[in-house]
């Protein structure tokens, strides 16, 4: 059985009635959508998309700076003021 990602639910359904009524009852949080009960889709509140792909984005910058203190190379010191 796949597991539900989410504290809220909804069938396909339900969704096409009215997706905003949906967010405003789950208090603006994931809602696992349901098609013969499996989940097949989230329905994401934008302001919580915007802030996974900042850390989505925050993450992939990470690994790019790993990779470059680790290339091997002389670490340079920089002050603000130079820069």
């Amino acid at each position: 059985m796949q597991p539900i990602l989410a504290n809220y639910s909804a069938s396909i359904t339900e969704l096409k009635k009215s997706p905003t009524q949906l967010l405003n009852e789950a208090d603006n949080e994931v809602i696992a959508i349901l098609n013969h009960n499996i989940p097949c889709a989230y329905l994401v509140p934008s302001k919580l998309y915007e802030k996974m792909m900042d850390i989505i984005d925050d993450y992939h910058l990470s690994l790019e700076v790993a990779k470059a203190l680790n290339d091997g190379e002389k670490p340079v010191k920089v002050s603000l003021d130079d820069l």
